[in-house]
């Protein structure tokens, strides 16, 4: 058997309207640009540093 890849799925909660630029360019390095959309990423080290950047504005769920 294949070694089982780990995931996260990422919604965005809330707007980045009136956060800072590296916050909103975070949101937009996770795939996300509009309330409500999700992403699927790999659960990577990078991943969860961006994740834990914007963790204000986004609601995390792990895939296993």
């Amino acid at each position: 058997m294949g070694d089982k890849i780990n995931t996260v799925t990422i919604t965005q909660i809330k707007s980045p309207i009136g956060r800072p630029r590296d916050q909103r360019a975070t949101l937009k390095g996770l795939g996300l640009n509009k309330i409500n959309r999700t992403s699927v990423l790999r659960d990577t080290p990078s991943a969860r540093g961006m994740i834990a950047k914007v963790r204000h504005l986004v609601r995390v769920d792990e895939i296993i």
